[in-house]
């Protein structure tokens, strides 16, 4: 799911919470299907999710569970619509009550002051610097307690085309030491009619190929202005219409919550790094003409796969996707992936993250149970997620040998997780408002005094957000 759907179920649940919160909840508009009751004595527990591409990962995790421990666990796909809501109401009116579930740590406050999410009884010593990263640890912790397992992420890096960065240090090798070159650009003399030394200019291609990889923005755009493109490629473009491929301008400055998300007496929006950052992204639509009413990441990595852009920023999805279309034999060139660049050499840039978690319900029968289980998921099933699923654990010691994997998590040990606190469920659709009118040419300062002022009066007034 991108940020533009989780946004959208992320309001929508919001209000929910509330009323769950202050004793407001309602009968489901038609009874969910209870399944059958297992006929022997097995302590059976159940676990709810709601992406269908996980099936197959669930299902067998569940049986090797159920055969170690000599218990049953039955997997429940649901619908992703009013999720909470519909794990609240199977808790208060169901024998067959979700026991574990999939949920994303974003709505990990709602989920806890529902009861619906208790503190975890962490008995496999799994949740702990050795088995994750800070930000994953961040992400299922509130109000400094441990109330998830965190199991798989989300974040944003940058891609790129490897082969044309090799064309790009060529090309600027040669620039250095032949000028302009002769015709067909493979000259074979300098402009004195000396004879080019071979070893020289491979030496200095080489020179080039290890700094192809953009530090900065600032790096992005010196290829830009020095690299002779082949026709109908771009040498950027990404998905300016949503917030979780623009955020890494503003990350590292711009606060919400703090590391963990639910701290409202920290935010801190409208400070001088923020404005700065968010003039280099006003300045981008000069370099990158992208229309952000129309382009979709979908789009751009499809563009990219046709060989036609040398950067983009690409979200954890891709590492799976090019990797089997380059299995399949329908990429035609070397690709890689890098941390996304530092907005200058003076600003930081920092990334977005989203962790999908398992969280044990608060009124399960089977918590010890399901603490077991949901170790089991985040642990000794971490390797085979990305295999089966294409979703990158957050586990620092599953699929260590991938070198893709091995960036994203890079990437996601330094990013900054959604906040969880119910007043901000719209923080981010202001955000990517405030996104669109500065990519447009609009006020950056006016526009971040705007939105601070906005999420400040929401925080103290304990308004939650529609």
């Amino acid at each position: 799911m991108h940020l533009k759907q989780r946004l959208i179920a992320v309001t929508a649940v919001a209000a929910m919470a509330a009323a769950l919160l202050y004793g407001g909840t309602r009968e489901p508009g038609e009874d969910r299907k209870e399944l059958p009751v297992p006929s022997d004595s097995k302590e059976t527990i159940y676990f709810w999710y709601t992406d269908d591409s996980m099936t197959e990962f669930v299902n067998s995790a569940a049986v090797t569970f159920g055969e170690k421990e000599d218990v049953r666990v039955i997997p429940v796909p649901v619908s992703g619509s009013e999720y909470l809501e519909a794990v609240n109401q199977a808790s208060l009116h169901s024998d067959q009550m979700p026991d574990v579930y999939l949920v994303s740590h974003e709505a990990l406050e709602k989920a806890y002051l529902a009861g619906l999410a208790g503190e975890i009884d962490d008995v496999e010593g799994v949740c702990d610097s050795t088995h994750f990263p800070e930000a994953a640890l961040a992400a299922v912790t509130y109000r400094g307690k441990l109330v998830a397992y965190p199991l798989f992420f989300q974040t944003s890096v940058l891609l790129y085309n490897e082969t044309y960065l090799e064309e790009w240090a060529a090309q600027s090798a040669q620039r250095e030491l032949l000028g302009d070159g002769s015709e067909d650009g493979e000259p074979s003399e300098d402009s004195t009619g000396i004879a080019v030394d071979e070893t020289a200019l491979a030496q200095k291609t080489e020179e080039y190929r290890l700094k192809a990889v953009p530090a900065t923005v600032d790096d992005i755009l010196n290829i830009a202005d020095t690299f002779d493109v082949p026709e109908g490629v771009d040498v950027m473009r990404w998905d300016v219409s949503d917030i979780f491929y623009n955020y890494w301008i503003v990350g590292n400055y711009m606060t919400v919550g703090g590391e963990s998300g639910d701290d409202s007496t920290l935010v801190d929006i409208a400070n001088p790094e923020t404005v700065s950052c968010l003039e280099v992204y006003k300045a981008l639509n000069q370099f990158f003409s992208i229309e952000s009413d129309t382009v979709t990441y979908e789009n751009v990595i499809q563009d990219f796969q046709d060989g036609k852009l040398v950067f983009t920023i690409a979200t954890t999805d891709a590492a799976a996707r090019l990797a089997q279309a380059k299995e399949e034999g329908s990429l035609g060139f070397e690709y890689g992936f890098a941390p996304v660049p530092d907005v200058s050499a003076e600003l930081q840039s920092r990334s977005m993250s989203v962790t999908n978690a398992v969280a044990v319900n608060g009124y399960s029968a089977h918590r010890e149970l399901a603490n077991r289980f949901a170790a089991f998921l985040v642990n000794d099933c971490a390797e085979m997620l990305y295999q089966r699923t294409g979703k990158i654990p957050a586990n620092l010691n599953a699929n260590a040998e991938d070198g893709a994997v091995q960036i994203f998590r890079q990437e996601y040990a330094d990013s900054i997780p959604l906040p969880k606190m119910m007043e901000t469920g719209n923080y981010w659709l202001y955000l990517e408002r405030l996104f669109a009118m500065v990519w447009n040419g609009e006020d950056v300062e006016t526009l971040v005094e705007e939105l601070e002022q906005q999420i400040s009066f929401q925080l103290g007034a304990g308004v939650v957000a529609q």
